[in-house]
């Protein structure tokens, strides 16, 4: 065994559980047949996990939701920070295992946000909540989506981003979803069926919006000795990042720079890469501008030139320099409330040659070496990102 803070990570076992309308399942069932899907996909044993983190649902969660699976860890994570959480218990899953203080640790999520809102348990605006720095927003109806929008309006104000470069990330989702037949929607879309739809938030329409869909994941890592036992090839977890930025949008400093352009920073530098040798992104895109956004902090195009950058055809599996959200992301493939999880799975599988018609390959036919998995929370408040590396 390598000595205690040497130790690497790797992700062995990934899965979704059914996803999209799924009208006869609960959030438990979803986090478990995940699990189960995961756990068989590394050909490992539940008795050796010994970590498990889980967040957004139950009282006590993780703790309900090992208990429903038949998990007793040694080693919890309950970190909620939004869509961003998944990434950042992956970094400290890594450092536990790193650590010696776990030898597998267990990622799993799962929501019926869909089916709960078609048979009335919940609406479909999700309130946050009005005390500490929400009261100050809160009365005057300030939605998370309103503030999303918001901030694209300042994008396009100070370079230059267009309505048009802003659709053209919604028409490449759906054409890397028409390649996944797993994805809610597939039919192509233009420009203009973006531009024309009916308004949500002034500028988006309803396609520069995410899906709402039900589904689960989970997600596999374990300690380097135990690769060996494993029926799948590793995929390291190669450097991490996290940052949070926000919380009331007047703290905010610039509505251009998402918290990415430090979490990052910090995963390109602790994984020894650059941005220019990553193979694929999968990036947090609950609306258009996220991913415009989150590319420029990443460090694939310079600040104010996102727009020029998707325009261009980038992001398509079929032609595209830099693949993003091959599987459709959360505009096209599924969204089920926390997405970060889904963002993880669709890295290891393309790094694994598993993707099918939607697989990524290097120029000269290979299959990718790098990808970068970078998810974000509430409304640009918090970032976590990964860099991951075929084994």
């Amino acid at each position: 065994m390598s000595a205690p803070g040497t130790r690497k990570a790797a992700v062995v076992g990934v899965a979704l559980s059914s996803c999209g309308r799924v009208d006869d399942a609960t959030a438990y069932s979803l986090h478990a047949q995940a699990a189960r899907r995961a756990l068989a996909d590394a050909g490992l044993d539940r008795s050796l996990v010994d970590g498990f983190a889980s967040a957004g649902t139950g009282t006590l969660a993780p703790v309900e939701v090992a208990e429903y699976l038949g998990l007793r860890p040694t080693w919890v994570d309950s970190t909620s920070v939004g869509g961003s959480t998944w990434e950042v218990m992956a970094a400290h899953a890594a450092d536990a295992i790193a650590a010696g203080h776990a030898e597998a640790v267990l990622l799993v999520y799962g929501s019926t946000a869909r089916a709960d809102i078609k048979a009335g348990r919940r609406t479909g605006d999700l309130s946050f909540g009005a005390r500490g720095p929400l009261q100050f927003e809160a009365p005057y109806g300030h939605t998370l989506i309103a503030k999303y929008a918001m901030a694209a309006r300042r994008h396009m104000l100070e370079h230059g981003t267009t309505i048009e470069q802003l659709a053209q990330v919604a028409v490449q989702a759906r054409a890397n979803a028409a390649l996944n037949p797993e994805a809610l929607f597939r039919d192509p879309i233009t420009v203009d069926d973006v531009l024309s739809g009916p308004m949500i938030a002034d500028p988006f329409t309803k396609l520069h919006c995410c899906v709402r869909s039900d589904g689960g994941a989970a997600v596999l890592l374990a300690a380097e000795e135990y690769v060996r036992d494993c029926r799948t090839a590793p995929v390291w977890i190669l450097g991490t990042g996290e940052h949070v930025s926000h919380a009331a949008m007047s703290e905010w400093p610039d509505f251009t720079v998402s918290p990415a352009a430090v979490s990052g920073r910090l995963a390109f530098e602790r994984a020894g890469v650059r941005p220019r040798e990553i193979d694929l992104a999968e990036i947090y895109d609950a609306f258009t501008y996220m991913t415009l956004v989150t590319l420029e902090d990443l460090g694939f195009c310079a600040k104010g030139e996102g727009g020029a950058f998707v325009e261009k055809g980038r992001l398509k599996v079929t032609g595209g320099e830099l693949p993003v959200n091959t599987d459709g992301g959360g505009l096209s493939a599924q969204h089920p409330g926390m997405r970060g999880l889904f963002l993880l799975v669709e890295a290891v599988r393309q790094l694994r040659g598993e993707a099918g018609a939607r697989q990524v390959r290097r120029r000269d036919g290979t299959l990718p070496e790098l990808a970068v998995a970078s998810g974000t929370g509430g409304w640009f408040c918090s970032s976590g990102t990964v860099v991951l590396g075929r084994g």
